[in-house]
């Protein structure tokens, strides 16, 4: 068995992954498929002795969906070009449609309301207009809808692209009819309406809703190729005594590496020769760079901050660990979507219904109304109740009922520094009650501050232990010494001229001040037992020890300190009912101190980069509804994982373009407010597709003559269009309320 992901080209809603899945899966050799909407990608299990790719993509092609090269599939530029693509017909038909839906307004209403004047332009050069620009979006603008009433005749197969298809369709026809045969439509007793409007709006406003989601979709492969991005492109190697540049490709298990500072590690190894300090935080998300010397593992893509070294490979290509978050991030992607969405879940049942409802309903006209009303005026009344049920079917209001909604609820995000990217991260959303935080960069600043400098010796101060050791720090390229120096030079304290100054590896440094040697150095295990030391390590902070003339004057601290607003935040996701939980990397007791400060409610801690969508799993396996927020690429995996996955903009790209929903300013404040931004939207959806059904279910049994037997009430095309565009308005409207909400 062979198991493969394939690219899909041609997909347009939810139904299609399911058209597509039901017809693979069908084939002799096929093992299992997985086809997802969100990705475009479908996982394949399959026979390749009993079938092929090539064979699976001649019976898709049949439904008008086909596999894309792997060579296109990896090019942003097959898909940009679609896009753009997109873009131009909505920029074209959305304008038309706008001013189309405001005449037949004013159309409508002026036959109901006296006080409403007529249009000022005349009927007949009104309707030669609509039927130029219908024909003109229908049969351009409009053609997937029309490819999907083809498939469905064909394959007996029906999405939304069918329901909004045979609905303009219809409408069309029978405008087109009436307008060029005026006198057959005048003998078949047939009213002078027409419905050109109604093709150019459905497809204006569905089309662009269309052109949102595909913009937003667009950026699914981003993390990918970002994540591809940050692996060393070659190593320095030894090879009979030389050493040589390679390619990362090249580079064999076992070989010895050698690494300069401020360069790439390419692949994962252990170290043979040297020690440095080694920048992590693209693979474990934590700030602080980390000692490394013989012995101790070093991971490809990390950054050599300090000292040369060498190591001996121990996992390439695939094995790496950048590798295996990158496949990790390209399963969680594939995995399917738990929700999908109603109204193209309807759709696969409604059109055939309505379809049968109206032919039903002109054959009963046709022969129990011929017997009562002759055949004349039954077929007259036939036909009319043929086109209202398919005029007032036609789902204008349930094309309108998301897009509108996400439209007004993205815009309203966006007003408050919190991004969506797609409608369906915004339902997941809605359903979590469990949040889990990355601790740095999230929950904490993500840089290491000074929290403590402690005094020794009564004959220093804390100002003077300060001065000492970030004049000495300011010579050294450790990163730890960035944040004394930063520290000491806003407290307002003078750095002093340092001479011989001599940074030792892993250790610290040292330099003479004014004949005094000043030696700045992390703790040593049996040399510097201390209580206090003990017990700001005890709280996850790092410690260096100030000396002058080898007497220990002092003590200064480092630590990632916690967010502005971090407590509060939580305490409004806790007043939401929602659990908090941090998961991390960092060690037991730092992940403790910090939740601690932020009445977080559980901590996983000391967690690999590649156990984090392990645990989310977990949680989700345990009946929770997730959602991750993190901002490092270590969190990718785990962000993808989730239900729904949310990234701080202060975070790495690879963060954000893996999550659903991004937080700018890396705000934690903004959790509550897009939780209830969420709730706000997928209610107000709900309502949408209640009004836009509500419409159809009162409407179709009027319009197919239920209320001709009692009193003899035929509903009139002009009542149904009126009933369809007060289907929109009213979830139009419903949308518009979103724009006055204030989120808490």
């Amino acid at each position: 068995m062979i198991k493969q992901t394939l690219k899909i080209k041609g997909m347009h809603c939810v139904s299609c992954a399911s058209i597509i899945e039901k017809k693979i899966s069908k084939l002799e050799g096929i093992e299992s498929v997985n086809v997802n909407f969100a990705t475009e990608k479908a996982g394949v299990e399959f026979d390749d002795k009993r079938i092929s790719i090539k064979d699976m993509n001649e019976e898709i092609q049949k439904l008008g969906y086909s596999f894309v090269d792997q060579v296109e599939a990896r090019s942003l530029g097959g898909k940009n070009d679609e896009l753009m693509e997109m873009k131009a017909k909505t920029q074209f038909v959305l304008p038309i449609a706008l001013m189309v839906f405001v005449l037949m307004m004013w159309d409508i209403s002026s036959k109901i309301f006296i006080s409403i004047p007529n249009l000022p332009i005349p009927m007949s050069i009104l309707n030669t207009i609509s039927m130029i620009l219908a024909t003109v979006v229908l049969f351009w603008i409009g053609q997937p809808f029309l490819q999907g009433v083809v498939r469905f005749i064909k394959h007996r197969t029906a999405n939304m692209d069918t329901l909004i298809g045979i609905g303009t369709l219809t409408a069309y026809i029978y405008s087109v009819f009436v307008t060029l045969f005026p006198s057959t439509a005048l003998a078949l007793n047939l009213p002078d309406y027409t419905y050109f409007d109604v093709t150019i709006v459905v497809i204006g406003f569905v089309i662009f809703g269309k052109y949102l989601e595909a913009r937003s979709k667009s950026q699914t492969g981003l993390a990918i190729e970002k994540l591809l991005g940050l692996q060393a492109k070659t190593a320095l190697v030894i090879r009979d005594g030389h050493e040589i540049e390679i390619s990362i490709s090249e580079v064999r298990v076992g070989e010895v590496i050698i690494v300069k500072p401020g360069a790439k590690i390419p692949v994962d190894g252990v170290i043979i020769e040297g020690s440095t300090s080694i920048d992590e935080s693209m693979i474990t998300g934590e700030s602080i760079p980390v000692d490394k010397t013989v012995g101790e593992m070093v991971v490809g893509a990390t950054i050599n901050k300090q000292g040369n070294f060498r190591f001996t490979a121990t996992k390439v290509g695939s094995d790496t660990l950048l590798s295996q978050i990158i496949k990790m991030v390209e399963e969680a992607q594939g995995s399917k979507a738990p929700i999908q969405a109603l109204a193209d879940k309807i759709s696969s049942f409604f059109v055939p219904i309505v379809l049968a409802i109206a032919v039903l309903t002109i054959i009963l006209w046709l022969t129990v109304g011929t017997a009562f009303l002759g055949f004349s005026l039954a077929l007259s009344y036939g036909i009319l109740s043929f086109v209202g049920i398919l005029v007032i079917a036609c789902p204008c209001a349930l094309g309108l009922a998301t897009p509108t909604a996400i439209i007004v609820g993205v815009g309203k995000g966006a007003e408050y520094g919190i991004l969506v990217k797609n409608a369906e991260a915004l339902d997941k959303l809605s359903k979590v009650d469990t949040v889990v935080l990355d601790k740095t960069g999230t929950i904490t600043k993500g840089k290491p501050e000074v929290t403590d400098v402690i005094v020794l010796n009564k004959e220093y101060t804390d100002k003077q232990i300060l001065q000492f050791a970030g004049s000495v720090e300011k010579l050294s390229e450790h990163p730890l010494a960035e944040a004394v120096v930063n520290h000491t030079e806003n407290s307002g304290v003078v750095l002093l001229k340092v001479e011989n100054f001599s940074a030792l590896e892993g250790v610290g440094v040292r330099g003479e001040i004014d004949r005094k040697i000043i030696y700045v150095h992390k703790p040593d295990a049996a040399a510097d037992e201390d209580n206090q030391i003990k017990e700001l390590q005890g709280q996850g902070k790092t410690v260096v020890i100030v000396e002058v003339d080898s007497k220990k004057i002092g003590i200064i601290a480092l630590s990632d300190t916690l967010k502005d607003g971090a407590k509060e935040a939580v305490a409004k996701l806790h007043k939401s009912g929602i659990k908090v939980v941090m998961l991390t990397g960092d060690n037991h007791l730092a992940a403790h101190y910090i939740a601690k400060q932020a009445d977080i409610d559980d901590v996983i801690s000391e967690v690999m980069p590649a156990e984090k969508s392990e645990k989310i799993k977990e949680l989700q396996n345990a009946g929770a509804k997730v959602a991750m927020v993190g901002d490092g690429i270590n969190d990718a995996p785990a962000l993808v994982m989730a239900d729904v996955g949310i990234a701080m903009a202060t975070g790495t790209d690879i963060a954000i373009e893996s999550a659903g929903i991004t937080l700018l300013h890396g705000d934690l404040n903004k959790l509550s407010q897009a939780f209830d931004l969420s709730r706000s939207t997928m209610r107000t959806i709900k309502q949408n597709l209640f009004w836009a059904f509500i419409y159809n279910i009162i409407g179709i049994p009027i319009a197919a003559g239920l209320l001709y037997p009692i009193w003899g009430i035929i509903l009139n095309p002009v009542f149904a269009g009126l009933a369809m565009a007060g289907s929109s308005v009213s979830v139009v409207t419903n949308s518009l309320r979103l724009k006055t909400k204030k989120l808490k």
